[in-house]
């Protein structure tokens, strides 16, 4: 690959201003540039912030996505009796929440679905899903190995997307210099190193249901649901219980199916909009998810967990349909199966257990549950 230029990058940047689009090939060249650190740090930023303005494509996020996983993703391939699993947001949302994918995927893990999580730490929200997690106990700084004998002993492990164990050359270094949403929200969140066949992703814009299930298509995904959730006047990249929820169904032969959820129909009492807000601390976050695996959160909290908790169900084909798969979700919330699911991850991804363990009690105790 020809070197670029700095004039060069800039006629590209000049050319994301004026809302010209790039081709799948000259993204990937140019996050090449971003991960090989071959650009200043000002062309970096403002090519990251033209292409945020003007809106990616899906060539724009396929290239960014092929140039972080090609150079930038330690690969690892869980060996498990059924398919691994990631369920995520890209951020961006306009109504910010709590760490309800988080929190899914554990009740999810604890249905015997083997969760392969990808995340970072905050980047336009108070609390990342590493951020909780870590609060929580589990060790976000270890290698990939420990993370994929974790998803295969525990059920459930997750990938520090700003981990130079995870992303050795680049992605840690360009995400901890931005605190505005970016391409990097979809294709670096694709870039699990796990590389799962079935997820479900929710993403910022309802335009992005016309293209997204087509990029996972293209990189493996067999089976995905990419939702937009409405809540009061903005959005969050989760189903909703608050309002409509519109889904992208990607379907094993490629084909899309668009549909709408609302609380109602599936049997669910709207919630309250408030009660999604995030928690104000990274502390708090760790005891509200807590509380929330120990039944004794509020209605709004556990309805909307369970919901996107029933989303991965379905499509792991643990659960026939949404509906039932929140009913599930409920019973091992209830069981005690949630928590304790929660409990073998702490112990399972840790080069200290006890530690881990340590810390997890600490914040059920600072719960009070």
């Amino acid at each position: 690959m020809e070197a670029v230029t700095m004039k060069e990058y800039g006629q590209v940047i000049t050319g994301l201003i004026n809302r010209e689009n790039l081709t799948k090939e000259e993204s990937k060249e140019m996050f090449m540039e971003i991960l090989g650190d071959r650009q200043t740090p000002m062309q970096q930023g403002a090519f990251l912030a033209a292409l945020s303005a003007k809106g990616p494509t899906a060539a724009e996020v396929a290239g960014s996505f092929e140039a972080i996983y090609e150079i930038d993703t330690c690969k690892v391939t869980p060996q498990t009796a059924v398919p691994v699993v990631e369920n995520c947001g890209t951020g961006m949302d306009t109504f910010k929440t709590f760490n309800i994918s988080t929190v899914a995927g554990i009740i999810a893990a604890a249905d015997g679905v083997p969760m392969a999580k990808h995340g970072s730490r905050a980047l336009t929200s108070v609390c990342g899903t590493i951020d909780a997690v870590e609060a929580l106990g589990v060790d976000v700084d270890c290698s990939v190995d420990v993370v994929k004998a974790s998803i295969e002993t525990a059920g459930i492990g997750i990938f520090n997307g700003m981990s130079p164990e995870v992303h050795p050359t680049a992605l840690g270094r360009v995400l901890s210099q931005i605190s505005f949403g970016s391409v990097l929200n979809i294709s670096a969140s694709l870039a699990n190193p796990a590389l799962p066949k079935y997820a479900v992703r929710g993403v910022y814009s309802l335009d992005m249901l016309e293209f997204v299930p087509d990029i996972m298509h293209e990189i493996g995904y067999e089976h995905a649901l990419v939702v937009y959730g409405e809540a009061g006047s903005g959005c969050i990249d989760e189903a909703s219980t608050v309002g409509p929820t519109h889904v992208a169904e990607l379907m094993p032969d490629g084909t899309v199916k668009r549909s709408t959820l609302t609380p109602e129909n599936l049997g669910i009492k709207p919630g309250c909009l408030d009660e999604l807000a995030p928690w104000d601390s990274v502390d708090a976050a760790a005891q509200g998810i807590v509380r929330i695996l120990k039944g004794a959160s509020t209605p709004t909290r556990a309805n909307i967990v369970c919901l996107n908790s029933a989303l991965i169900l379905y499509v792991a084909g643990k659960a026939d349909s949404i509906q039932e798969g929140y009913m599930r979700s409920h019973e091992l919330i209830a069981s005690g199966k949630a928590y304790k699911a929660l409990e073998k991850w702490v112990a399972t991804q840790n080069r200290n257990p006890q530690a881990g363990l340590a810390k997890l009690k600490a914040v059920a105790q600072a719960a009070e549950v």
